[in-house]
């Protein structure tokens, strides 16, 4: 189909059932985090072992999206989705008749396989199908998705496991996903162009041990410290990975995924903006949950209540923010939501204290969360429109690989610093606490002074990561006074060294 034509009309109906897709997928991303205690239980397995559900999940995540970019190019866009969905409904599936631990570790892999491809599919289809200067109201509608659904992922899933056992998460997915697998497969139709873009099964392997090895490196350092041998292992075979797989991108003809598209400055720009707010935006997601339940005692399920204001607010706002890209551009609403985003981060790290209220903690994260529906979106569109249309398959692999890696990285950094500081200032207490101990406390107040100091380490710690997050987010805001407005370049030849 020709691509002018395409944008005269672009196909809603299609897009619909990739955006249901999507969600379902997206959803199911943080859907188990609440309901691993319960899993633990019922498989008698370890922290350690049940957190392979979600980092198994990541993995795969992350092996697959670099070589996303060659699958969109080399298969048509119908095939690739019913292929996604396919598998991904499979998964889910095995998890609800899952038997062994192992079975659903397994279970949740195949899932991953299948959502990892509908992010880039459904980013590459937005790009191609709208025009550049509808292209923010397109993306705003994809943000409203790709934020959302994570965020009522902990809520839902709370929900469910205090009323219902964890395989009804499943259960209440599978009827979803098979209904949109059996309307694609009659309705769906090819809109995106097939090249035979040849597979390079040496760069496929070097990826998959750089960036799975970075990502599981990275998510096992909060648990077993940067000193186990496995940790600092993988992440230095990962690292080794990630440089002779872009060495060897630079030099081909026809890469797995194109470096090349760094010589596009706002590209460029919009990347590194993106990876340093996936490490601020993980650091509340990760750190308010850790404050709320640890230190003023709230349930799992209030916990996750909590976030749902926040998902709301983004999901209002995502379609406007799209309108007001379109408008303005990507610079002013970038400066907006990041100002807010560092004033209300740093506002945590000195105001979540022991007696902060609920309302406030849910107020405070909530007018966060509207700052930061006004940054992913417009500045990764924006970098997206100074490539030719062909590069967008590698742009999006691109920046979906990364956005995988920062957050893993980040998440691992912050509740690293975290603990940390908590051990430190845990121990300054409590020989603080003992010079000035009465020699004749009896135990029962030993130990209460005990669960104080702890407490008080923790809060200090979980204060001292937002204080971090608060610097890397200020250091994005500076970088967002560099943002221009761009349109892509007349030729669709991707610039060559």
């Amino acid at each position: 189909m020709d691509i002018k034509e395409l944008q005269k009309k672009p196909p809603y109906g299609m897009i619909a059932i990739l955006f249901i897709g999507a969600f379902i997928a997206f959803l199911n991303n943080t859907l188990l985090n609440v309901a691993l205690p319960t899993i633990m239980a019922e498989f008698d397995v370890k922290p350690s072992l049940v957190q392979w559900l979600t980092t198994g999940y990541m993995l795969v995540n992350g092996i697959l999206m670099p070589a996303s970019a060659f699958f969109i190019q080399r298969f048509t866009n119908r095939g690739l989705f019913i292929t996604a969905m396919s598998l991904f409904s499979l998964g889910t599936l095995l998890a609800i008749i899952a038997p062994e631990f192992y079975i659903l570790v397994i279970a949740r892999m195949i899932q991953a396989m299948g959502s990892a491809m509908m992010m880039p599919l459904l980013m590459n289809i937005m790009l191609t199908s709208f025009p550049v200067e509808r292209r923010g109201s397109a993306m705003g509608m994809f943000g409203l998705v790709m934020i959302t659904a994570p965020a009522i992922g902990p809520t839902l899933s709370g929900w469910v496991v205090e009323h219902y056992t964890w395989r009804t998460l499943f259960e209440i997915i599978l009827p979803l996903s098979l209904l949109i697998l059996i309307y694609s497969i009659f309705r769906l139709k090819n809109i995106t162009p097939v090249k035979k873009v040849h597979l390079d099964v040496f760069s496929l392997v070097l990826s998959t041990i750089g960036f799975g090895g970075l990502l599981y490196g990275f998510s096992f350092a909060g648990d077993a410290g940067w000193s186990n041998p496995l940790v600092y292992g993988s992440i230095s075979i990962g690292a080794i990975g990630v440089i002779l797989f872009v060495l060897r991108q630079l030099r081909m003809d026809e890469p797995l995924l194109e470096f090349r598209i760094y010589k596009y400055p706002m590209f460029a720009l919009s990347s590194v903006i993106s990876v340093i707010f996936s490490v601020a935006m993980f650091s509340a997601m990760i750190l308010t949950p850790l404050y709320v339940q640890i230190v003023r005692g709230t349930s799992p399920f209030h916990a996750g209540l909590m976030m749902l204001p926040g998902a709301i607010i983004m999901a209002i706002m995502s379609p406007i923010t799209g309108r007001l890209f379109d408008k303005y551009g990507a610079k002013t609403l970038a400066i907006v939501g990041l100002t807010i985003t560092v004033v209300t981060t740093y506002m945590m790290s000195s105001t979540f204290d022991m007696d902060a209220s609920y309302t406030y903690i849910v107020s405070l994260f909530t007018i966060r969360a509207f700052g930061m529906s006004m940054i992913q979106m417009p500045v990764m569109t924006n970098g997206m429109n100074q490539l030719p249309l062909s590069a967008n398959p590698h742009g999006t692999a691109v920046n979906n690989t990364l956005n995988q890696v920062s957050g893993a990285i980040g998440s691992a950094l912050l509740l690293t610093a975290m603990d940390k500081h908590t051990a430190r200032k845990g121990e300054e207490l409590a020989a603080e606490a003992m010079q000035n101990a009465d020699p004749n406390l009896s135990a029962d107040a030993l130990l209460q002074l005990k669960e104080q100091i702890t407490l008080q380490a923790t809060l200090d710690g979980i204060q001292y990561s937002f204080l971090i997050a608060t610097i890397i987010s200020a250091i994005a805001l500076v970088l967002a006074f560099f943002i221009k407005r761009v349109t892509p370049p007349k030729t669709d030849e991707l610039l060559r060294p």
